[in-house]
């Protein structure tokens, strides 16, 4: 069962900084419940998903026929090929890239086929899931931090390399277990989703508003942005 509060977040974890540019929905949170995906599988437990949006909250320009009833392009959302920088000073350790760019999906007609064949994704292994993404170690930490679902050709490091706080890593993408483009991110304690058990994530410094237009802006430090809120950086 779900445990709806952001008390039970515990102490500890990784601390980095946000790893975009502009305004972003943060559409999934701990900070709502814990599991935050509805599982604990693949190291989700406190795992974030971030949306880039207008001014309005939107995360694409429109809606048209197409949105109600089929898939649409995925650049058409306003995520798709955003810059991504690491969170985090530390080294790369897993790497994919390759994997397409799926139509996007927020017609209810598209999204229960798609939620229907979930097992399937599942027992087609960690790419079916992931995407295409990058996974580094945090520097003098035994934990990790995942990006996942990015933008196919854009991964920009390998395994090995050294990355600083800030340094771009690819694009933001619409690979892998994913109905329209986001950044799913969070933190570990293995490099291997599969074993990994998942740690809190915090972001050092944000802004954070409500989702309605004009909402007032509130500092945040050391901490997991709320469940629907608008995050930026400072």
């Amino acid at each position: 069962m779900s445990r709806r509060t952001s008390g039970l977040i515990p102490d500890g974890g990784v601390i980095g900084r946000l790893p975009f540019e502009g305004e972003w929905l943060t559409e999934v949170s701990p900070t709502r419940r814990v599991p935050s995906h509805g599982t604990d599988l693949f190291g989700t437990t406190y795992a974030f998903d971030f949306l880039a949006v207008d001014d309005g909250g939107r995360s694409a320009p429109a809606r048209s026929l197409r949105t109600v009833l089929a898939t649409e392009p995925p650049e058409l959302f306003y995520a798709f090929g955003r810059l991504l920088y690491s969170p985090v000073a530390g080294t790369v350790v897993s790497v994919h890239d390759g994997e397409p760019d799926h139509e996007a999906r927020r017609s209810i007609l598209t999204l229960i086929p798609y939620g229907v064949s979930q097992p399937r994704r599942i027992r087609q292994g960690l790419t079916a899931i992931l995407g295409n993404h990058v996974i580094i170690q945090v520097a003098e930490s035994p934990y990790y931090v995942g990006l996942v679902h990015l933008q196919r050709g854009s991964v920009q490091v390998s395994p090995g390399e050294w990355v600083c706080a800030g340094d771009q890593i690819g694009r933001c993408g619409n690979s892998g277990n994913s109905t329209q483009p986001h950044l799913h991110i969070q933190a570990m304690d293995s490099p291997d989703p599969y074993a990994a058990k998942s740690v809190p994530l915090r972001f050092d410094e944000f802004r954070q508003r409500g989702p309605e237009q004009g909402a007032p802006w509130s500092l945040r430090e050391q901490a997991c942005p709320e469940q629907g809120s608008v995050i930026a950086r400072l």
